[in-house]
């Protein structure tokens, strides 16, 4: 694809809590996704966080959006599979789309629940050992989502009507659901499966001995989720990065967004555990630099939207400041124009 403008601009945030006031930080992540639509971003994302001090449920969360917002795209980046039951999911999706107008943008990932085996017996108490983390749970979800029947009964019982297909049904959610992957399996899993892709700061260093490339990792699941897809070079794939710009930022923000990148660090350098995760460094400083660091990066140049990920630690004026200059500085700098 290769050099095109920034056409969708986004931002991903973790929103976190104090555990003794845990409404404050929710009303604090809601002001930021408002806070993202009046300065023009096309999307705003929130993670899934399960027994931490993070948002549980952001499809909740996002049905509190929908009724705060009223342009921007909200999606989920991304919600692990492993916790849910797909056919519910899929009638708690559907209900907030239509709740949003046809803004809702569910990113999924596959898996066993992170600390599986210290969660299995309050989660799954009866089928811990027969659980499908898979992609068939994938499929499942975009079935359910797609309209396909689920009981084999559609009629009356008395006075009541019942459907045989997942209802509320809201005709576009299946298009507009995305993968979160970081492997060439599954990002070729997903393009074969017509879903979006949504890449991160993650990647499995799984076809490359040192040096390790990030960049170069990345464009290959790229284009192997684009040679897997029928809708070819137009399939959607976001990007997200890490991006802290400091154009407006004092100086004790800057500080603090140095310490930051720099304690992650050595993480970029070597893949990381048994997965062989590898990481990208967070680019912190002038909206320019980003720019250019950005136009060099080999998967950036393969894609046309980001999400870019707000860090997990700072605060929500330190979030003011980086969404807007990402939206009055970066995004501009990348060629992104609000409502493009």
């Amino acid at each position: 694809m290769g050099d095109r403008p920034l056409k969708k601009l986004g931002f991903l945030t973790i929103g976190l809590f104090d555990e003794d006031d845990p409404a404050r930080g929710h009303e604090s992540t809601l002001r930021t996704l408002e806070r993202g639509e009046e300065l023009g971003y096309d999307s705003a994302w929130v993670r899934h966080r399960h027994l931490q001090y993070g948002i549980a449920s952001p499809v909740a969360v996002l049905a509190a959006a929908t009724q705060r917002t009223r342009r921007i795209a909200l999606g989920t980046a991304v919600t692990p599979l492993g916790w849910e039951n797909p056919l519910r999911l899929a009638e708690d999706l559907a209900t907030v789309d239509i709740l949003s107008g046809g803004r809702l943008n569910p990113g999924v990932s596959t898996g066993a629940p992170t600390h599986y085996e210290r969660v299995r017996e309050a989660l799954y108490p009866d089928t811990a050992d027969t659980e499908d983390f898979g992609y068939t749970r994938v499929r499942r979800l975009l079935d359910h989502l797609a309209g396909e029947p689920v009981t084999g009964f559609r009629g009356t019982e008395g006075i009541e009507s019942f459907s045989d297909r997942v209802q509320p049904r809201s005709p576009g959610l299946r298009e507009r659901m995305w993968y979160g992957g970081g492997s060439l399996r599954s990002a070729r899993w997903a393009g074969e499966n017509a879903m979006n892709l949504l890449t991160s700061s993650v990647v499995k260093a799984e076809e490359q001995e040192g040096p390790w490339d990030f960049a170069a990792l990345q464009r290959a699941q790229i284009r192997a989720f684009r040679a897997a897809h029928p809708a070819g070079e137009a399939a959607r794939v976001s990007q997200g990065l890490v991006v802290i710009p400091t154009d407006s930022a004092d100086a004790a923000q800057r500080a603090r967004y140095a310490e930051y990148a720099a304690a992650r660090l050595p993480r970029t350098v070597r893949p990381q555990g048994p997965a062989r995760l590898l990481f990208a460094p967070d680019l912190v400083g002038p909206s320019d630099w980003i720019a250019e660091r950005l136009r060099a990066h080999a998967a950036f140049r393969e894609v046309d939207e980001v999400a870019f990920a707000l860090p997990f630690t700072f605060g929500e004026e330190d979030y003011e400041q980086i969404l807007t200059d990402i939206a009055g500085r970066l995004g501009p700098a990348l060629g992104w124009k609000p409502g493009g």
